[in-house]
């Protein structure tokens, strides 16, 4: 199973790797949770485009022009596309976890495949395709800042950074109403019902390498998110989806923090 997460991770085509991402959550080969691998390729397969540029370079579109709204679901289908890599990569780098670990990713890998493929299909719908927009890597970036470390890992990829997805859904569901696109809304939807629960696998297995290590999970976190500089989340926060995927209310009051 692991080495055949590896492999579908490599795949550089986004229609076949999410179609391969699917059919390996249907249907897993035999796990083998102890293998460690040593693999020196370059991670993740990706297609020639979309062009990766800084952060601040990829500039902000407004939903009420075909042009504006394209580029922003462009950049839901690339945060999703980046999201079948993170679980896939969490599937076949960490040894040595419990066999639910394994298929919690893949079923998160799964889905994501599912919501990239929604987007991808109402892109088509405004003579856009994955691709046609500059993106930026920062998921990627704290995937690669956290291969060493699977604390850190589930610290600040799934409950930091897709969490923030979290937050950041609602308020973009309803200027997409505004704009009359019901279509991306309803998708919209999907992915945030489906993202309380990979937020809430991640902060599950947080908890129990926490327990597992003999960590304060609160402390550890401001710890981890210091050393890998996760960025500083912003409200408004997403409170009844936040504490359905799972998180404590020392955790939620901490977002207010100083």
């Amino acid at each position: 199973m692991r080495e055949a997460a590896l492999q579908v991770l490599q795949m550089p085509d986004p229609a076949a790797k999410a179609v391969a991402a699917r059919a390996l959550f249907a249907d897993p080969p035999v796990l083998d949770t102890a293998r460690v691998f040593s693999f020196a390729g370059p991670l993740p397969g990706r297609p020639p485009r979309p062009r990766l540029v800084a952060p601040a370079d990829v500039p902000r579109r407004s939903p009420f022009t075909p042009e504006g709204r394209a580029a922003l679901l462009h950049s839901v289908a690339h945060i999703e596309f980046n999201a079948i890599n993170l679980a896939l990569d969490a599937v076949w780098r960490f040894a040595g976890m419990p066999e639910a670990f394994y298929r919690d990713w893949l079923r998160v890998a799964a889905e994501e495949a599912l919501h990239f493929t929604l987007l991808a299909g109402h892109l088509a719908t405004l003579g856009r395709a994955y691709g046609d927009f500059d993106a930026h890597d920062g998921l990627w970036t704290m995937a690669e800042k956290t291969a060493g470390d699977i604390v850190a890992r589930m610290a600040l990829v799934p409950r930091t950074l897709e969490a923030r997805g979290l937050d950041a859904t609602p308020p973009m569901q309803a200027r997409l109403a505004r704009a009359g696109d019901a279509r991306a809304v309803e998708i919209l939807d999907v992915i945030l019902r489906d993202e309380v629960g990979h937020v809430a696998i991640g902060n599950r297995w947080y908890g129990w390498l926490c327990e597992r290590d003999g960590l304060d999970p609160l402390a550890h976190y401001a710890v981890l998110a210091a050393h890998h500089g996760a960025p500083r989340l912003k409200p408004p926060f997403n409170l009844p989806a936040r504490k359905a995927a799972g998180f404590t209310d020392a955790e939620i009051a901490a977002l207010g923090a100083p």
